[in-house]
Formats: C-alpha cells, sequence, structure tokens
C-alpha cells in the first residue's frame, strides 16, 4: 500500500535449525506466505545460534560458527526451501560494528566465502550482498580500524557478493560523497561493484554533530561509578545499565535540552514532534533522490514498523535513535497507522513509478535540482534550497526561475500540497525552500 517493491528481513540460524541438524521453517514460511509475484525480497541471514556459534546468542551479536561447513549446509537448505523466491540474499549485518559481529574480519571474509557458495549452489540467480557499510566507517578516517576491516573484507572475499550495501543516516548531503566513498573502496582492490542502499532514515542524531558534546557528557556520567552494589549475603545487587541509566538522565533533563534534541524524545513538545516529522517527510525524498541520482537503484528506508504493538520504552537507547524513523504504527492490532512520512514515501514512490533514470541537473548556487526520466509518463524533476536540517524551513524562500520543457506543469510539494507558479515563455517563476518540490506535466 506504500508503493514500495522490496523489503528486507532478517532470519537467525537459530530460527532455523534451533537444534543440531532439524530445520524449522515456520518463520521462513510466514514470510514466504505474505510475497505477492512481482514483491523483491532481501533476506538477511544472522549468524546466530545457542550452540553452533562461538559466543552463543539468539540474534546479535552475530558469531562465526564452529563449525563453516555445518553453517554452508544450513544457509544451502535456506535458500532452497525458498525456493528463488527470495532474489537478495546478505551474510549478516554492518560487520565492522563489534555490537553486530564479534568476530574478526578475517573470520568474517571466511563466512561471507561459504555463505556466497551456498547460496549459487541452491539459488544461482539470486544475488548476494555484502554486510552493510555503515556510519562507523563512513565517518572514520582512511586509516581506521573500521576502514581496514573492510579492506581485508574486500579483498580476502572479493568474489564472494554482486551487491555492496551501504547505510545512510547523517546529513543526506553527505551521500553523494559517502557513494563514492565506498566505490573508491572496492577500486582500490582492483574492482568495482554496484552499490546499493540497505538502510536510510532520518532525521537522526548522526545528522546534528553539534549535539554530540550534550550525548558524551550525559552518557559519561552514566558509565561512572558503576561499581556493583553488594547486598547483606554477599550477593551483587542488579544494576542499571548504563545506557538506561544516561536515558533517564536525558530525560531529567529535558527542558532544558536544545531543541534539535528534544525533538527525537518521546513525548517531547507537540511543535519539536511536528518539526521532526516534516524534516522526515522531506528526507524521504532528498535521501533518495541523492542515492538514485549517484546510479544506485534499491534503497530500502529503516523502518516499517515497530516490532512490539503499543510499547515504547524511552528509556531504551536503540529506540531513542530509531523509533521515530517508523513508517507505521499499530492501530487496533493491526499495523497500518500511517505516520506522517509514510505519505511522503507513498508520493515518491507514486512519481517514480516507470522511472528509467535519474540524474542531477546543473542549478544555481545553493539549489538542488534532480531530473527524473519516466518514459510516456514524462519528465519529472524535483528542486528544493540547501539548508540546515531543524532552522532551514524557517528561512525566507528563494526566488528562482526555472527553465520547464513542457506546456503546463504540476507542482506538489514533499507533504503532498499542491503549489502554484507562474509558467511563462518556458520558465518557472519558483518560491524555493529547504521542502522539496516535485514538478510535473499535467
Amino acid at each position: 500500500a506504500l508503493g514500495a517493491g522490496l523489503a528486507r528481513v532478517y532470519i537467525t540460524w537459530n530460527q532455523g535449525e534451533a537444534d543440531a541438524g532439524h530445520y524449522e521453517w515456520n518463520a521462513v514460511d510466514a514470510l514466504l506466505g505474505q510475497i505477492e509475484p512481482d514483491d523483491e525480497i532481501w533476506v538477511t541471514v544472522v549468524s546466530a545460534s545457542r550452540w553452533a556459534t562461538q559466543q552463543p546468542s539468539d540474534f546479535l551479536p552475530a558469531s562465526p560458527p564452529t563449525d563453516l561447513a555445518r553453517y554452508g549446509r544450513f544457509v544451502a537448505a535456506l535458500v532452497d526451501h525458498c525456493a528463488g523466491r527470495v532474489q537478495y540474499w546478505q551474510c549478516n549485518n554492518e560487520f565492522s560494528n563489534p555490537g553486530l559481529w564479534s568476530g574478526s574480519a578475517d573470520e568474517y571474509a571466511a563466512l561471507a566465502t561459504r555463505f556466497a557458495d551456498a547460496v549459487r549452489t541452491a539459488d544461482p540467480a539470486a544475488q548476494i550482498v555484502l554486510g552493510g557499510c555503515g556510519f562507523d566507517v563512513l565517518s572514520s578516517p582512511k586509516d581506521s580500524p573500521q576502514r581496514a576491516m573492510f579492506g581485508t573484507v574486500l579483498e580476502q572475499a572479493r568474489n564472494a557478493f554482486d551487491l555492496f550495501a551501504v547505510h545512510l543516516y547523517d546529513d543526506p548531503s553527505n551521500i553523494p560523497g559517502h557513494i563514492e566513498d565506498v566505490r573508491s573502496m572496492m577500486r582500490a582492490h582492483g574492482y568495482e561493484k554496484p552499490v546499493v542502499v540497505g538502510e536510510y532514515g532520518g532525521p537522526t542524531l548522526l545528522g546534528f554533530p553539534a549535539l554530540e558534546p550534550v550525548m558524551q557528557q550525559i552518557m559519561m556520567e552514566a558509565f561512572a561509578g558503576q561499581e556493583p552494589a553488594v547486598d547483606s549475603a554477599g550477593l551483587a545487587a542488579q544494576v542499571e545499565t548504563p545506557d538506561r541509566k544516561a536515558m533517564r538522565a536525558l530525560y531529567a533533563r529535558m527542558p532544558s535540552l536544545p531543541p534539535q534534541l528534544q525533538m527525537f524524545m518521546q513525548n517531547c513538545p507537540p511543535e519539536l514532534a511536528a518539526k521532526r516529522d516534516r524534516i522526515a517527510c522531506r528526507e524521504i525524498i532528498t535521501r533518495n533522490l541523492l542515492a538514485l541520482s549517484c546510479g544506485v537503484t534499491r534503497t530500502i528506508c529503516w523502518d516499517l514498523g515497530p516490532e512490539v504493538p503499543n510499547y515504547r520504552d524511552p528509556f531504551n537507547l536503540m529506540g531513542f535513535l530509531s523509533d521515530k524513523l517508523a513508517l507505521l504504527d499499530f492501530e487496533d492490532g493491526v499495523l497500518g497507522k500511517r505516520e506522517r512520512a509514510a505519505a511522503s514515501f507513498r508520493l515518491l514512490t507514486d512519481a517514480l513509478h516507470d522511472a528509467t533514470e535519474v540524474q542531477r541537473i546543473e542549478s544555481v548556487a545553493g539549489v538542488v535540482a534532480v531530473a527524473v526520466e519516466r518514459g510516456d509518463r514524462g519528465p519529472l524533476q524535483v528542486l528544493w534550497a540547501e539548508g540546515d536540517a531543524f532552522s532551514g524551513e524557517d528561512a525566507l524562500a528563494r526566488a528562482v526561475s526555472w527553465r520547464w520543457p513542457g506546456n503546463s506543469v504540476q507542482i506538489v510539494d514533499a507533504f503532498g500540497v499542491p503549489q502554484i507558479a507562474e509558467l511563462r515563455e518556458g520558465r518557472l517563476a519558483l518560491a524555493l525552500t529547504v521542502t522539496p518540490l516535485l514538478i510535473s506535466a499535467d
């Protein structure tokens, strides 16, 4: 209903083989039962097991298997069971992030190679995606441990993937640079493969680096003095985890925090919640078009909705970072309530239907312009003014005279609101702001 054609899901080794040699496909069949004929599915297989990995786990961090051959047999059985209905297979996620992968670069390269062999044997038509490249890599210097880890994998597992996945969560204006960065990482090893966006979303804290000192101070205070308390029996008493302690401290200071930070918090002032939602609507448009204009052909929005209905824990750090990115929420037990950004997502999927090419076009300084070729539907151009994500919408509109090839024009903004602009002698008189305008023929 949102107009998407691709969904990405996680399946763990533990779900498919909870006991050695006994395959159980309930979770997989629940997925396959929802797939329509034209859907594309991307499955990230997480090497998490209570019995078959070096570090036992139900989910994260993923761990190297104790027996690579056994792992390969599981992957082959999983792919074979899906019978060609899954187009993309991925071996774990963000292996440079220690919270998501507990092994070394060499171990991941060996795992990815065994994974690719198993997938290609079971389904030669499937495409294999390398574990995603996240902000920990993109924000780090050229000699960082995270980049060195990717370098090792790109060298040792060069034949173990077809697509390179990048994750885009910081300032949207960085997207072209990030995509060129990961391409250069591959070229440094003598090859280049297509890039896809395995995750994107915004706004996030990563897009507001000025907030980092505030968060660092609160986290440092929370982690200080964490010696476990001891009760009268000499047993260690339960101590609240440092991240939850930090979140409690954050919420206690909420009224004095910068508004850019408050907008990410549950029950923030309504005007800040509305501003965050408007930023999310704009970034659905800008993140996609900037990535697509760089030659990316697949993008995946994180995320669709909460996994647990009607549950919000303000003191959960991961929830604080990502809860508000969901496009949908539960209503009467059904995942169907659309958040405001979902309308912008649907607006963009409608606009990009039948698109064959997306490219940046030359514009005046401070203006981003993207052209979309759509065959018989006629051209689409999307324009917006550069500006600060939080305060940019308060700036004065910029008057621009824009050449338009058609005899008629229809303009709608990122919120779906129709806009009026005078078309005279092949030129449009536009008032541009940070809110993208989608311009097409009637």
